[in-house]
C-alpha cells in the first residue's frame, strides 16, 4: 500500500479527492491532507509518503515550491501536480523539477484514477527493479563460498543459536545435520619442533614443497589432502580458519565414542599423508565430541588448546584434549548465549524474567554434580559478567553492593545452591533498579538539554528536530521516542507551542505588527504565522490582541 499526502487549498476539491476516490482499491492510502503548501511540507517531517498530490497555486508555499523542496530532500517521492488550463505554461516549469505527472483542472474522477494508475505502475516497476530476482540470485551465487566459510568460522569462534545455524545452513546449502560433532585443528610444525622432523625420503613426488617458503601454498596443499581423506571417512567439513586447517566432523553415529574413534583414525591418516607427500609434519589437536552443534565452538577451542601440549609432547602427532586434560562438564559452562541472555535481562528485562534465567543457569549444577572449585569458578564467571555489565551501564556499584564491598568473597560462604541463587537474584535486581534510575536520569537530562536549546533558538527559522539532534549528538529516531515519552507530545508540537506562547506574550505586551511578531518567533511567512496562530489558539492574532486589551 503506497502512502499519499494531498495538498489542495480548496476545501471542496480536497475533500472530493480524499473521500471521493477508492484509494485502497488503487493500492494507495491517504495518510494526511493539507490546505496549503507550508502545512504539507510540515507533514513531510512526520511522514515519508510515496506520493505527493498537490495543487499548483496555494498560499504560503505554492505547488512548484513545494515540489522543489520535496524532490530535493525526498527524491524517491513521486509528485503529481494539479493545475488549471490557464496555468498550463506555469505548470510546464514542473518538468524541470522532475514532476512525475500533472492533472488539468477541472478533472473527473476517472482522469485522476488514470494518472494515479500510471504512478502506481511506476512505483511497482521501481520496487520490482530493486528486487530484481535474477540479479540478486547471481550475486548470491557468487557470494555463497564466502558465506559458507563465514558460517563455519562463526561456528568455531562463538556459540550461535540453533535456529540461526539451521536457517543459515539451509540458506547457504551447507549440510550440518548429525548426531555428534567434533573439531580438529591441523597445524604445521616448525622445523625445530620436538618430534617434528622434516624427513628426507627418496622418491619424493612432484607435490613436494620441502624447499618452498610459501606458507600459503603449503597450507593449501595441507587443505587438499585433508579434504580428500576426510571425504573418504565421511567426516564432514574441512576449511581454513586463522591460518590453520580445521576439520569439522559431523557424525550420524548414535555412539559418541565411535564418532571420536573415526576422527582419530582420519586425523592420523591425514598426518601421515602430509608427511609422505609434502615432506613436512603437522600436529593435529582434537577437541571433545558434542551432541549439540551450538556447542561445537567448545570442541574447536579444546582442539586449539590441545595444540599447546606440542611443547611438552612434541610435534608430528595427534593430541586429543581428552587425553591431556579433564574438561569442564559442558552444562556448567557460562557460555556466550547464557551471558547474553542474562545481561540483556539485567538491562531491559523484568524481575520474573531474571528469576527464570537464573534458574536455568543453576539447572546444570543440579543435574550434573561438579567439584567445589568448578562450582565457584562458574559463579565467579557469572558475577564478573554481571559486574561488568553494571559498570558499562554506569550503575552505582557502591549503592548496589552495600556491605558486600568485595562480592567475590561471598561465593565462599554459601551452604547451598539455593543460597547462591537467591543472592545472585537479589544482586541482579539491585543492578536492574540502579540502571533504570541512571537511564531515566539520562533521558531527563537529554530532554532538558533539548528544551533549553529549543527555548534559546525557537526564533531561528531553520530550527528543526534534525538541528537539535545534531547539537545533542543523537539520532532523530531515538530522540523522538525519548522526547515523546517524557513530554507527552512530539518535538514539532512543542516547538509550535513555545512559538505560539511567545507570540501571545508579544501580542499582549507590545504594539508590534503581526509580521514583526512572526519574524521574532521564527516564521519567514507572516501569512503562515497568522494561519498557524488561528489554528492553534482559535482566533487570529488581531482578535487575540483585542480580547486581551478590552476594558
Amino acid at each position: 500500500m503506497y502512502r499519499v499526502i494531498v495538498a489542495e487549498d480548496e476545501e471542496d476539491v480536497r475533500d472530493a479527492i480524499v473521500r471521493g476516490v477508492d484509494w485502497e482499491a488503487l493500492g494507495f492510502e491517504v495518510i494526511d491532507s493539507a490546505e496549503n503548501g507550508q502545512e504539507a511540507w510540515d507533514q513531510f517531517g512526520r511522514h515519508t509518503p510515496d506520493v505527493l498530490l498537490t495543487d499548483i497555486k496555494m498560499p504560503f508555499l505554492d505547488g512548484l515550491q513545494l515540489a522543489d523542496r520535496v524532490k530535493s530532500q525526498y527524491p524517491s517521492t513521486r509528485v503529481v501536480i494539479l493545475s488549471g488550463y490557464d496555468e498550463f505554461e506555469y505548470a510546464q516549469k514542473a518538468l524541470k523539477l522532475q514532476v512525475d505527472e500533472y492533472v488539468l483542472k477541472p478533472f473527473s474522477t476517472q482522469e485522476l484514477l488514470g494518472v494515479m494508475g500510471k504512478v502506481k505502475n511506476a512505483l511497482d516497476e521501481e520496487a520490482a527493479e530493486k528486487k530484481n530476482v535474477d540479479t540478486l540470485k547471481e550475486h548470491y551465487r557468487r557470494s555463497l563460498p564466502v558465506l559458507r566459510e563465514n558460517l563455519l568460522a562463526s561456528l568455531m569462534m562463538r556459540q550461535l543459536k540453533k535456529r540461526e545455524i539451521e536457517e543459515k545452513a539451509a540458506l547457504y546449502q551447507v549440510p550440518l545435520e548429525g548426531r555428534h560433532y567434533q573439531a580438529a585443528v591441523i597445524s604445521m610444525d616448525a622445523p625445530g619442533d620436538k618430534g617434528g622432523r622434516q624427513p628426507e625420503q627418496e622418491g619424493a613426488v612432484s607435490l613436494s614443497l620441502k624447499d618452498s617458503e610459501d606458507q600459503e601454498l603449503k597450507l593449501f596443499a595441507v587443505l587438499n589432502i585433508a579434504e580428500e581423506i576426510a571425504a573418504g571417512h565421511g567426516l564432514g567439513k574441512v576449511f581454513l580458519h586463522n591460518g590453520q586447517v580445521v576439520v569439522l566432523a559431523i557424525s550420524a553415529d548414535e555412539d559418541g565414542e565411535a564418532a571420536a574413534a573415526r576422527m582419530l583414525a582420519a586425523a592420523d591418516e591425514i598426518r601421515q599423508a602430509i608427511e609422505r607427500y609434502l615432506k613436512l609434519t603437522v600436529t593435529v589437536g582434537v577437541g571433545l565430541v558434542t551432541p549439540d552443534i551450538t556447542r561445537v565452538s567448545y570442541s574447536y577451542k579444546d582442539a586449539v588448546l590441545a595444540l599447546d601440549y606440542r611443547v611438552i609432547l612434541g610435534g608430528n602427532r595427534i593430541i586429543s584434549i581428552a587425553d591431556v586434560e579433564r574438561r569442564y562438564v559442558e552444562k556448567v559452562r557460562f557460555d556466550e548465549l547464557k551471558e547474553e541472555s542474562l545481561i540483556r535481562c539485567i538491562k531491559l528485562g523484568t524481575v520474573p524474567e531474571l528469576v527464570s534465567i537464573v534458574d536455568a543457569l543453576f539447572q546444570g549444577l543440579l543435574e550434573q554434580p561438579v567439584s567445589v572449585k568448578e562450582y565457584q569458578l562458574y559463579l565467579m564467571e557469572i558475577l564478573t559478567a554481571v559486574l561488568k555489565a553494571a559498570k558499562d551501564a554506569d550503575a552505582d556499584l557502591d549503592e548496589v553492593l552495600g556491605e558486600d564491598a568485595v562480592p567475590f568473597a561471598e561465593l565462599h560462604r554459601f551452604q547451598t545452591l539455593e543460597e547462591a541463587k537467591s543472592w545472585l537474584v537479589i544482586l541482579c535486581t539491585r543492578i536492574m533498579g540502579s540502571i533504570a534510575v541512571v537511564r531515566q536520569s539520562a533521558y531527563k537530562n537529554l530532554v532538558e538539554d533539548a528544551l533549553a536549546y529549543t527555548r534559546a533558538h525557537y526564533q531561528d527559522t531553520d530550527i528543526s528536530i534534525h538541528k537539535v539532534c545534531k547539537q545533542l549528538h543523537i539520532s532523530t529516531g531515538y530522540f523522538s521516542s525519548i522526547f515523546k515519552k517524557e513530554m507527552k507530545m512530539t518535538f514539532v508540537a512543542y516547538l509550535l507551542h513555545i512559538r505560539m506562547e511567545a507570540a501571545k506574550e508579544l501580542l499582549r505586551t507590545t504594539d508590534l505588527k503581526a509580521f514583526e511578531i512572526a519574524e521574532k518567533v521564527g516564521y519567514t511567512e507572516p501569512n503562515y504565522f497568522s494561519f498557524s496562530f488561528k489554528k492553534h489558539v482559535g482566533v487570529s492574532p488581531k482578535e487575540y490582541r483585542s480580547s486581551t486589551r478590552e476594558g
